[in-house]
């Protein structure tokens, strides 16, 4: 098994792993309903995408 020359610094090892962080998500509400979805994704409860009725919603 190859193993490191040399040991990695603490500091070195921190900065690769500062990208190991969650992101949080952004979420809008809908203007019409008021139901809290992703942006970019059709509301599945109504079937509304920013406004506009583009699918079969599940109350349907």
């Amino acid at each position: 098994m190859p193993n490191p020359k040399r040991k990695i610094s603490r500091t070195r090892r921190d900065k690769r792993r500062t990208h190991h962080n969650l992101d949080n998500k952004q979420f809008i509400a809908d203007p019409t309903t008021g139901d809290i979805s992703l942006y970019h994704r059709v509301n599945l409860e109504t079937g509304m995408y920013r406004g506009v009725k583009v699918m079969k919603g599940r109350n349907d």
